[in-house]
């Protein structure tokens, strides 16, 4: 399996603006609301959040966890005939992505590190355990690059869910060699995090209202510049193929949608607090939103990530 990072670095290479703009489709623009997925319904007592969704093998993935000691999580699956299933009963998860091989790859409150599931069986193995002499707080989001450079944030809301963490809440870059560096720990609980389609700008969200581009060079990311601001609960964001963000804001209980240059195209809307989103569906042209106990879904004419 191939990711998307690499498809549309690829295509960006051989097809002009216009054509790439007929290839990808066309954004949403104006007020939306998006609709419930009836069959999602909450799978454990008292409050949680779904988050991390994941479009792999015509099925969307994502994880399941409560409030309560240890802040338990489940992978879940969510197939194309409605039906939904758990696929990892503890996995102590957040954000999900896809990697190359077709395997989870994803931020373990639980084990305080970055993880890789094998769809397969379900079985775990660590990409990032430690930075300098401790683990990390709460791995939340994931980003994966085409050559497999794996960006995460490290805010500390799940932080009690075991002991030890870092001194900053960090965003991360484990590179191919498997080292870990810290690429910004300056932030208040950095959440949401992306990359552009052509794999040139790392996105981050974070507690301060503030979505931020850090442009990478030589596969290195250098200090970040403020594309949007005043965000209301900024949490997990996914792009489409023509490199506008879908940004979704907690609280506010809605999704908006930015350009490259910042500019805002749409609102959508929901009917309880939002957490990420991701494209998927048979033409990868429809936008799942997890969110406090619900998925929703909104059929859209552009393509875009599969987390």
């Amino acid at each position: 399996m191939v990711s998307l990072h690499a498809v549309v670095a690829t295509v960006l290479l051989h097809l002009s603006t216009s054509a790439l703009a007929a290839a990808c489709g066309t954004p949403p623009s104006g007020e939306l609301t998006a609709q419930r997925v009836a069959s999602v319904q909450p799978s454990r007592e008292g409050p949680g959040l779904y988050e991390g969704p994941v479009w792999i093998g015509g099925a969307l993935y994502f994880s399941d966890f409560g409030f309560g000691a240890g802040f338990p999580s489940r992978i879940r699956k969510l197939a194309a005939d409605g039906s939904v299933t758990t696929v990892v009963e503890d996995s102590g998860s957040n954000g999900l992505a896809v990697d190359a091989r077709g395997d989870l790859v994803v931020a373990t409150h639980k084990d305080k590190a970055l993880s890789r599931h094998a769809l397969a069986d379900g079985r775990r193995a660590t990409i990032a355990g430690r930075f300098g002499d401790d683990v990390f707080n709460s791995p939340n989001d994931v980003a994966i690059a085409a050559d497999g450079t794996v960006y995460f944030t490290d805010p500390d809301y799940q932080k009690a869910a075991a002991p030890g963490g870092q001194p900053v809440t960090g965003i991360y870059r484990v590179g191919t060699d498997g080292k870990v560096t810290l690429v910004d720990g300056s932030r208040r609980n950095p959440n949401g995090i992306a990359l552009s389609p052509g794999g040139d700008l790392l996105y981050v969200n974070a507690s301060d209202g503030k979505l931020l581009a850090y442009p990478i060079r030589a596969g290195v990311p250098g200090p970040g510049r403020v594309l949007a601001d005043g965000l209301d609960g900024a949490d997990g964001m996914t792009v489409d193929c023509l490199g506008n963000l879908y940004v979704t804001e907690h609280g506010a209980r809605r999704l908006r949608v930015f350009s490259p240059q910042g500019r805002q195209l749409a609102t959508i809307r929901v009917d309880a607090n939002v957490t990420n989103a991701a494209f998927g569906g048979t033409d990868g042209r429809t936008l799942f939103i997890t969110g406090a106990g619900a998925v929703w879904r909104m059929a859209l004419e552009v393509t875009g990530s599969p987390y």
